[in-house]
């Protein structure tokens, strides 16, 4: 089984970029460009919420831990788990510094209600690959917590669901590693994006943002 290197990881986080826009994914994770608006701001604050310094809370059968680093070698990405919740049970497995045994389950902090792509689902669906890679045990469902309606929704994990996840962040090593930055393609969701004034819609060529932007500083 082909493993990647930890210098090619990509950020586990930008999956939620690309299934927005390729284009966004690109111009961040790429070209290294990026600018904040409201909505960006307010998932900032809704992630500092949960990225708690306090890395372990016991609450009964059930350990909640904060801001877990997770990884896969195999798929090549790494990133943050905003929380995990480790939950007694006979199936799970052993946790050190802890008695019983213990299945963990991933949940996902975001700003907003529920959306209608599959961008928030795709960012859990790879933190649970992550686990399961990690921790060698498997990994039922995860929940997404949302700011605006505060409530969280369970998302049943498929093993096509993992598959799909899979094919995507293959699509986004193959982006990365040849520096590919897709052509804008307009839509509704370009009025949300944080980057509309960085990504230039009407500039419809190959040319990177940054040397466009370069070009126009020397002018």
């Amino acid at each position: 089984m082909t493993e990647y290197n930890e210098d090619d990881y990509l950020m586990l986080s930008g999956i939620q970029h690309f299934n927005f826009c390729r284009r966004q994914w690109a111009l961040i994770h790429i070209e290294q460009q990026w600018a904040e608006n409201v909505r960006t701001l307010e998932g900032s604050h809704v992630h500092r919420v949960a990225d708690n310094p306090i890395l372990r809370e016991k609450r009964g059968d059930k350990l909640v831990v904060r801001a877990l680093p997770v990884h896969s070698r195999r798929l090549g990405i790494t990133g943050i788990c905003d929380v995990v919740e480790f939950i007694r049970d006979p199936a799970g497995i052993p946790l050190a510094g802890e008695e019983g045994l213990y299945l963990p389950v991933p949940v996902e902090y975001k700003r907003g209600k529920p959306k209608r792509d599959d961008s928030d689902r795709s960012q859990l669906i790879a933190q649970v690959i992550c686990l399961e890679e990690m921790l060698a045990c498997h990994v039922s469902h995860g929940f997404l917590y949302y700011n605006e309606i505060k409530h969280r929704v369970e998302l049943p994990v498929t093993q096509t669901d993992r598959e799909q996840v899979e094919r995507i962040i293959l699509e986004m090593h193959q982006h990365f590693d040849r520096r590919y930055t897709p052509k804008v393609k307009t839509g509704r969701h370009c009025q949300s994006c944080s980057l509309n004034l960085v990504c230039l819609p009407e500039l419809m060529q190959r040319r990177p943002v940054s040397s466009y932007i370069e070009g126009r500083l020397k002018e």
